[in-house]
């Protein structure tokens, strides 16, 4: 994985006019991420948080929309015929074992990875929603969602440690405690689709009840 340093120097220039726009910056920078180009979105969104925390929600919520966004370029190569160059680049037997995944529970086998860090493989994740033709909706949500998680857990180290943090997660042991953190993250988010749905068959009880 590349230095943070080598990505800024590679983008400089359009880093240089994205990051004046403060939350729309860190969208645009977001939505390029996802789409094709790896930028260090992670430090983007700790330095913004670091410089003006009382507004770490709204980083993290233009983060996590530019994210699920621009991931609509990788989505609809993947729809539109992405499974040859899916099996390519993973072989056939991961293919069909990430396409069993997405077939049993398509919004947390993308939710999940776009939680965790790099080296996560998550563009192989996104392309094979697009594959398996996931509902362009639940796509977005899954990975709004995840994203969230993830930079509101970037947010918390940051604030707490500093914005350095980022280079010391993706190159220390500080790596293994946030993936520790994303499990935790996890865990709850399947413990609120749980909860979600048992709130929803109990209102179209009570729907189908006062029918009768």
């Amino acid at each position: 994985m590349k230095p943070i340093k080598a990505i800024f120097a590679k983008y400089k220039a359009l880093l240089g006019i994205l990051l004046p726009w403060g939350p729309w910056g860190v969208l645009a920078i977001a939505a390029l991420d996802a789409a094709a180009l790896g930028m260090p979105l992670d430090f983007v969104v700790a330095q913004f948080v670091w410089a003006d925390r009382s507004r770490f929600l709204l980083y993290c919520f233009m983060g996590a929309i530019g994210s699920a966004l621009g991931s609509l370029v990788v989505y609809g190569i993947g729809y539109k015929g992405g499974e040859e160059l899916l099996v390519k680049r993973i072989g056939r037997e991961r293919f069909e074992k990430i396409h069993a995944r997405f077939e049993k529970s398509e919004f947390l086998t993308l939710a999940l990875p776009a939680i965790l860090p790099p080296p996560t493989p998550f563009k192989l994740f996104v392309l094979a929603a697009g594959v398996a033709e996931m509902s362009v909706w639940r796509f977005l949500l899954g990975i709004f969602t995840g994203r969230m998680a993830r930079f509101l857990i970037l947010s918390f180290l940051t604030i707490k440690f500093g914005p350095g943090v980022v280079e010391f997660i993706m190159h220390g042991h500080m790596k293994t405690k946030l993936i520790v953190l994303a499990v935790i993250a996890a865990a709850l988010l399947v413990w609120w689709l749980i909860r979600r749905g048992r709130a929803v068959e109990t209102v179209e009880a009570q729907i189908e009840m006062a029918k009768k």
